[in-house]
């Protein structure tokens, strides 16, 4: 191709929706892998380190250190499973010869209930490491918000990709918890950038209301794909290859995408919003926005709580070797990408506020049922349930955002989005950091019930936005612009409340 011809391919990218749509999707997807290939990892890898020549300070984290802890052999460097023998060490009463069980086991004769101590303690600190990534996310999401109201989507979008890069090298190469709890953090900071800027992308590049329900389920479908990847990559790779192998291949993958947003969004180009965004203030105090946020809060907590409880409890209860535990989280992911391409395009149509409705409600049945598995294919049903409900909330509720501060502001999607991105990681937060806690004070089956009773009672606040009112200062803004309203977002109901037509506009300048 000629340079002139590989320019003008260039500009007809930059002004199509569907690339620019690509880019959202590959960014949230190489986000999201990250997000979960830690799920499987980091467990085990705290539990190989830090009995390998450091048994002093773990001994100094239980609550009553065993004397023979000191004389207990030292763990290989990577452990396939947690079988009977590694347990058994753990408390200083196997025999160090691999593959025999000790004379007299304690619980079961599978052994898994010997290491409940340091598991317990685990649970806390995990969750900790996981809700580190949410936390940071959660304060610096209003001021990406910010950001993209002044320069625009691309900029935000460059700087989400070059932080994220730096975080999956960190994630490699970092070997004990104090590094992997930073580049956690760091990676909270280029999420904020990708997932704000990425979304409000989407909305100003697709203003009408079924397209941009559609771009989002499949924005969305990128998410769960890198959520469905995530784990099971990261344990069959930690597995069989070792622990920097999925964060180097994901960091060359992260490079391509750096390659791609270079070529379709330009980073370097400043662009603001052209409409004066609404102050967040004031989107905070629209009920109708806060009740569309509680949904993405409470819905996603659920999994958000899975993630460090789950494969602990897994090793507990059911003597699960390493790669069972991200296979646990597979049918989730698989239904969480039907869920959301499914209902991208049917939550239009039969009420996005009664498709988040019903997925609540699911997905605390769901939850409910997840203790009662005794196996890994026990969970299968649960898990699958529980993604394809998030999916239902999630798809319909990203669409309801943009739809609302048009309906109802200023049509500028930055600040709304992050606050989307706000409540998404509070859920996320929240679930870690407090879920293993409640399992170390109450055990695993309560968490569940709790969180799961939470979603069921607050599915029917949905009703709120069956049929959200327009402002009346939003009214008077419309009514003003008549001309421009074909371009921007107009919903069924509010044509019905007051139509814009043509005639109007005649009669307008009738008046006049």
């Amino acid at each position: 191709m000629s340079p002139a011809g590989s320019q003008h391919w260039l500009a007809t990218g930059r002004a199509s929706p569907r690339l620019v749509l690509v880019v959202v999707f590959v960014a949230l997807l190489l986000d999201n892998i990250l997000l979960t290939v830690v799920v499987p990892i980091v467990p085990t890898f705290l539990y190989t380190t830090e009995y390998e020549g450091a048994n002093s300070s773990v001994s100094s984290a239980l609550p009553e250190p065993t004397p023979a802890a000191p004389r207990a052999p030292p763990f290989s460097p990577v452990l396939s499973s947690f079988d009977n023998t590694t347990v058994e060490l753990l408390n200083g009463t196997g025999s160090s010869t691999p593959g025999h069980p000790p004379s007299t086991p304690q619980t079961s004769p599978g052994g898994c209930l010997e290491g409940g101590e340091f598991l317990a303690q685990e649970n806390t600190r995990v969750g900790l490491l996981f809700a580190s990534k949410a936390l940071v996310q959660l304060l610096v999401n209003p001021w990406v918000g910010l950001l993209t109201n002044r320069i625009g989507y691309h900029i935000p979008m460059f700087i989400g990709f070059t932080i994220m890069f730096l975080s999956t090298v960190m994630f490699a190469f970092s070997g004990t918890y104090t590094l992997l709890l930073i580049a956690r953090a760091l990676q909270g900071v280029g999420s904020s950038f990708s997932s704000v800027a990425g979304l409000g992308l989407l909305a100003s590049v697709y203003p009408d209301d079924s397209e941009r329900g559609s771009a989002m389920g499949i924005a969305l479908g990128g998410l769960a794909l890198g959520v469905l990847i995530g784990a099971p990559f990261g344990s069959i790779m930690y597995e069989f290859v070792g622990k920097a192998s999925p964060f180097l291949v994901l960091a060359f993958l992260a490079l391509l995408d750096g390659a791609l947003q270079l070529c379709i969004l330009q980073p370097s180009r400043i662009s603001p919003e052209s409409t004066k965004a609404t102050p967040l203030s004031t989107l905070l105090r629209d009920p109708y926005i806060l009740v569309a946020a509680g949904a993405l809060c409470f819905s996603n907590m659920g999994v958000a709580m899975l993630e460090p409880t789950l494969p602990i409890w897994m090793l507990q209860t059911m003597c699960s070797p390493q790669w069972q535990l991200g296979m646990a989280f597979l049918p989730a992911s698989i239904s969480y990408l039907i869920g959301t391409n499914l209902f991208g395009i049917l939550a239009n149509r039969m009420g996005r506020w009664l498709c988040s409705m019903i997925g609540m409600a699911v997905v605390g049945i769901s939850l409910l049922c997840v203790p009662l598995a005794t196996n890994i294919y026990g969970l299968i049903g649960p898990n699958a349930g529980l993604g394809f409900a998030i999916g239902m909330v999630d798809s319909s509720m990203m669409p309801i955002m943009g739809y609302l501060v048009d309906l109802r502001h200023t049509s500028a999607y930055g600040t709304v989005y992050a606050i989307a991105d706000v409540a998404f990681c509070m859920g996320f937060a929240i679930g870690p950091s407090t879920g293993g806690a409640i399992v170390r004070a109450l055990g695993f089956p309560w968490l569940m019930v709790i969180i799961g009773v939470l979603n069921m009672a607050y599915a029917p606040l949905c009703c709120l936005l069956r049929s959200p009112p327009a402002t009346e200062e939003k009214m008077a803004i419309l009514s003003q612009e008549c001309p421009m309203q074909p371009k921007s977002y107009t919903p069924k109901e509010a044509l019905r409340e007051f139509p814009l037509t043509e005639e109007s506009d005649r009669e307008a300048g009738n008046v006049e």
